[in-house]
């Protein structure tokens, strides 16, 4: 990986200088640059990054992503209906599928979760009116100030506000880190670092963002 910079940026093929921590791996640089901290609105990608998120507990957020294309032709899109009706056999289909992550406590949370975002969106209107309604005030954010605050894989008290509203409606695999990795996955929070090239324009485009 390539080395960062003592405020936690590296500069990629471009010369330009990004976060550290995609260490300037062709498919990990574009999930930078292209993906992660702009927001979302979509429920279907939305149920798709907190259950992969969730996959991703223990393990790299890059076997994830290498495996994501897997993870959606295994799990029918993340549509959360069509998931909310898998059965045993569909989880031991899945445990015997080699292109996701074979854990079954994950695998059977996942269909548990897709019942569970059905009822959310049907109380809220949608997942994403849900989750944005608990986009955090300046004054909630931690600064983004150094390489160790990504590093330490955080939480914050709105994750761990959105985790527990989550727990107590039935979810699982939602923690407070993993759901602060979702929440800077979706766009509800942006910590790119300062002077990473992909840092004003995210904010741009959360500025843009028309919320649900």
């Amino acid at each position: 990986m390539a080395s960062s910079d003592e405020n936690g940026l590296i500069a990629g093929p471009d010369g330009a200088m990004r976060c550290f921590w995609h260490g300037n791996l062709p498919d990990y640089l574009h999930y930078h640059d292209h993906e992660w901290g702009r927001p979302v609105a979509n429920d279907t990608r939305l149920f798709e990054k907190i259950c992969l998120e969730g996959f991703q507990s223990g393990l790299s957020w890059l076997t994830i992503l290498r495996k994501r294309d897997n993870f959606r032709e295994a799990f029918a899109g993340f549509d959360f209906d069509r998931v909310a009706k898998f059965t045993d056999t569909d989880v031991e289909r899945l445990l015997g599928n080699a292109g996701i992550i074979r854990h079954r406590g994950k695998i059977v949370s996942t269909i548990n979760n897709a019942r569970r975002a059905r009822e959310l969106a049907d109380e809220a209107g949608s997942l994403a009116a849900w989750f944005w309604q608990f986009e955090p005030k300046a004054e909630e954010r931690p600064q983004i100030v150094d390489l160790a605050h990504l590093r330490a894989n955080p939480k914050t008290a709105v994750s761990t506000r959105i985790s527990k509203e989550l727990k107590k409606r039935g979810w699982s695999f939602v923690g407070p880190t993993t759901v602060y990795a979702f929440m800077q996955a979706m766009g509800l929070v942006n910590d790119h670092l300062e002077g990473c090239m992909c840092r004003e324009s995210v904010e741009a485009e959360r500025k843009a963002f028309k919320r649900p």
